[in-house]
């Protein structure tokens, strides 16, 4: 049996593949550098239609592929590609539908207007990760959510995946990063979200406005430790979470070497 600590990253954007913010470097050092120190990693993040296929060497996992993500009454099935991280031996994730993610577009189309239905994509990309790893049957000690679009996940984990074994020693870490889109995920985003019966609204009251701010703040909410992947982030939000109780805040360092992340996580799994 492996004694390894294992680092799962959940993100919507991770270099070389997407770069929407600097953090999406930030993914890619964290990854390497946690799998250089002993840790065992694996990422998951959205098959955006921008991301190159050929260039990146996606291809298919046909054992994992196959799944259907229900949301909202409608099952959307889940394909699962993936790639090897360039310079590092560790494994890409990419998850995909051809309703969801197949346009050329990440959020706002050709003309920048918001995709109607990016409240569905982001429900779909966190529900779809978390089935991702139980099909995988690999207990992740530490789920490492980056960007808005993996704010659900924490409240997730703690309600409708709270009883899962593979999920039951998992810790999560949440990144508040800055904001990069101004428009709401729609009226229906709340009622879409609640994918399980163990979720109350109540629990969806952090999120309720659907804005960038409010994807960071339940994300926060809900997790076990904090760290800030900007340096301007929201006043409101740093002054919230810089001294959230019973969590572990790690602040934004510029110069940091990361070292910092690998105690944060090293604490957390203990």
């Amino acid at each position: 049996m492996s004694t390894k600590k294992r680092i799962l990253f959940i993100a919507n954007e991770m270099s070389p593949y997407l770069e929407l913010t600097e953090f999406s470097e930030m993914v890619n050092r964290l990854a390497i550098k946690s799998n250089d120190n002993g840790f065992e990693v694996r990422c998951i993040m959205p098959r955006f239609g921008t991301i190159n296929e050929r260039r990146h060497r996606l291809h298919e996992v046909v054992r994992l592929s196959g799944i259907n993500v229900s949301v909202d009454n409608d099952d959307f099935p889940l394909q699962i590609k993936v790639a090897s991280l360039p310079n590092a031996r560790l494994q890409v994730y990419f998850l995909d539908n051809e309703d969801l993610f197949k346009r050329k577009f990440v959020f706002h189309d050709e003309k920048e207007e918001w995709f109607e239905d990016n409240s569905l994509r982001t429900i779909f990309f966190c529900k779809g990760a978390l089935e991702t790893v139980k099909k995988f049957g690999w207990p992740p000690d530490i789920i490492h959510c980056s960007g808005w679009m993996s704010g659900l996940i924490p409240l997730y984990l703690k309600t409708a995946y709270k009883k899962e074994p593979v999920f039951s020693h998992s810790k999560t870490v949440f990144t508040i990063g800055q904001n990069t889109f101004k428009e709401k995920l729609g009226p229906d985003f709340m009622k879409q979200a609640i994918i399980h019966t163990n979720i109350k609204e109540k629990d969806l009251e952090p999120f309720k406005e659907g804005t960038n701010l409010a994807m960071f703040k339940g994300g926060a909410t809900y997790s076990d430790a904090i760290t800030f992947g900007a340096e301007k982030v929201d006043k409101k939000l740093a002054e919230e979470f810089a001294k959230a109780k019973g969590k572990k805040i790690l602040a934004y360092n510029a110069e940091s070497d990361l070292t910092d992340y690998l105690q944060l996580y090293t604490d957390l799994a203990k």
